[in-house]
């Protein structure tokens, strides 16, 4: 995501990837303003009232709606967002589909100007966009998984699975072997050679996966993490233990599952971590929480009370100079803050 203006009542951006949809999508909702080029027929060329002929030519023009219904699905590279016209060159006040992906310049307004979480999160995208996206596959024998770090999530791009072979180990191996070199041609396709990439998992299959790889031609950076399991949970283990920090370190998605993973270990160990909506506010006004991890979607709820009460906690972290991580539910992590009410603080002392 790149800024190309501020304005008193919001900011033009320009969408580079699925990664700003995500974050579009946060911010459009009931009481913001979305403008873009679009299309619309002149409804002056219906032969009735009111009404548009559908031979009439679709004009560009900028339009700009009062949202209210944005629709969003993980890991898609399109933004549907509806609403009402509010400024246009024709049909003021009809109803409006923008449909937003990678390339789009959009602006997003709100009547008084953006709403401080907006803000942070729009910084969050932009310091996000300047860092590659990253492979992480996890390799097993009999079985390999392929995903994508996104900002918000991994997104499953492919899985293979081994059938067949034979009892004797000659064959077997041999097999093995036919299996991950097809698999190692099928991944330098998926991934080009500036995107990192992390294999991961129990055994040595890795280790043989890798020297494929650049037998191939793969130049793209490779780091080898071992992991305890396989499967998806090696995925996770991965992000959440640091294995893979010298390439996803300062990733996004790390940030949150880092932070979420660290509440769980200290709620097991009755440690300096708060949840639940009334702990939380309790310790942010002692100043206590130095970091808050919160699902996004509770800073923008459709309940007012609940919205402002959030919008009052984040406040007072701030003011403790406490860190604030807007986070997805769209990843295993995510779905475990979730789980525990939407928001956990790690404290900086145990609060009773």
């Amino acid at each position: 995501m790149r800024q190309l203006k501020a304005f008193e009542e919001g900011v033009r951006l320009r969408i580079d990837n699925a990664d700003d949809l995500w974050t579009l999508a946060q911010i459009c909702r009931v009481g913001s303003h979305l403008g873009m080029l679009s299309h619309r027929r002149d409804s002056t060329t219906g032969t009735q009232e009111g009404g548009r002929a559908k031979s009439a030519e679709r004009k560009p023009m900028w339009i700009e709606i009062e949202v209210g219904e944005t629709t969003f699905q993980a890991f898609t590279d399109k933004l549907r967002v509806h609403g009402v016209i509010s400024d246009a060159r024709i049909d003021t006040g009809s109803h409006h589909t923008h449909i937003v992906s990678s390339g789009d310049e959009v602006e997003v307004s709100f009547e008084g100007g953006l709403p401080a979480v907006d803000r942070a999160l729009i910084k969050t995208s932009l310091a996000a966009g300047s860092r590659p996206k990253a492979g992480l596959i996890v390799v097993e024998n009999d079985e390999v998984l392929i995903f994508e770090v996104t900002a918000y999530g991994i997104r499953d791009v492919s899985s293979f699975s081994m059938r067949g072979g034979g009892k004797r180990a000659d064959d077997s191996t041999s097999v093995r072997r036919g299996f991950l070199a097809r698999v190692a041609r099928e991944t330098k396709l998926v991934f080009p050679g500036l995107m990192p990439l992390v294999l991961c998992g129990p055994g040595m299959a890795r280790e043989h996966f890798e020297a494929m790889l650049r037998g191939i031609g793969a130049e793209n950076q490779i780091l080898n993490a071992a992991t305890s399991i396989g499967g998806r949970s090696a995925a996770n283990e991965v992000l959440a233990q640091g294995a893979a920090d010298s390439v996803l370190g300062e990733h996004e998605l790390v940030r949150q599952v880092r932070a979420i993973e660290e509440a769980l270990k200290r709620i097991s160990v009755d440690g300096a971590v708060s949840y639940g909506s009334a702990a939380i506010a309790d310790a942010a006004e002692q100043g206590a929480v130095e970091t808050l991890v919160i699902d996004a979607s509770l800073l923008r709820s459709d309940e007012k009370t609940l919205r402002k009460q959030w919008e009052e906690i984040v406040r007072a972290v701030e003011t403790s100079r406490g860190e604030i991580i807007q986070s997805s539910v769209d990843h295993d992590a995510g779905q475990q803050l979730v789980g525990m009410g939407g928001a956990m603080a790690l404290l900086r002392w145990k609060v009773d």
